[in-house]
């Protein structure tokens, strides 16, 4: 296992890729896992969020009581197809902040494009989590990763649901601080840039589109 890469095995998390990446699973019921899948993923993700105390009162008597820290959390969606991880992350942490980064990848040279950045002005006092459904190439991932640096925020962790070991090995190259939270490491990237198994297009998928 490579260094700073978290594979969340757990069995539902496994059982739910392996029903995203059938052929015949259609855009609803795979919308629908990547959102199921998000919530479990935001688990692990936030495991060492900061965290204070409140004093609240039980029906019963008056505690000091663990409370996650005020803007603790910035989502930050790789567009498009990050939307999807994105909004199953909220149903956890409904209060947390979104950024977006509309990247493309040009289909010749597989190079990232930047068209479009926007975050919270308090990005800069936040913990973000990136979302790519894919990690294949990571050149859209270390785009954005290396744009987010810029702004300085409290940590940075990226999260997708596939991830080919090419891609690993690009990114931390280019971010080796940055830790990668993944369900699978497939084989390998085809000539056309996918990952393989993998489980296609996850951005033509979500929204059903080709």
């Amino acid at each position: 296992m490579p260094a700073n890469v978290h594979v969340i095995d757990h069995p539902v998390v496994q059982h739910k890729l392996t029903r995203m990446r059938r052929k015949d699973t259609d855009s609803a019921e795979f919308r629908r896992l990547v959102r199921e899948i998000s919530l479990l993923f935001a688990y692990e993700v936030t495991r060492d969020l900061p965290m204070a105390t409140a004093e609240i009162e039980t029906p019963v008597a008056r505690m000091v009581a663990p409370v996650l820290a005020d803007r603790a959390m910035c989502f930050i969606s790789i567009l498009r197809a990050g939307n999807g991880i994105v909004d199953g992350m909220l149903e956890v942490l409904p209060n947390a902040r979104v950024g977006h980064v509309g990247i493309y990848r040009d289909p010749e040279t597989l190079v990232a494009i930047e068209y479009y950045f926007k975050v919270p002005e308090d990005a800069d006092q936040r913990h973000m989590v990136v979302a790519d459904p894919m990690l294949a190439t990571a050149n859209s991932a270390i785009a954005a990763i290396r744009r987010l640096k810029e702004i300085g925020p409290l940590s940075l962790k990226l999260v997708c649901l596939v991830a080919a070991p090419e891609g690993i090995a690009a990114f931390q190259a280019e971010h080796p601080d940055v830790p990668i939270y993944t369900a699978a490491i497939d084989e390998r990237l085809n000539e056309h840039g996918y990952i393989v198994p993998g489980l296609g297009d996850a951005g033509d998928r979500i929204f059903g589109t080709k």
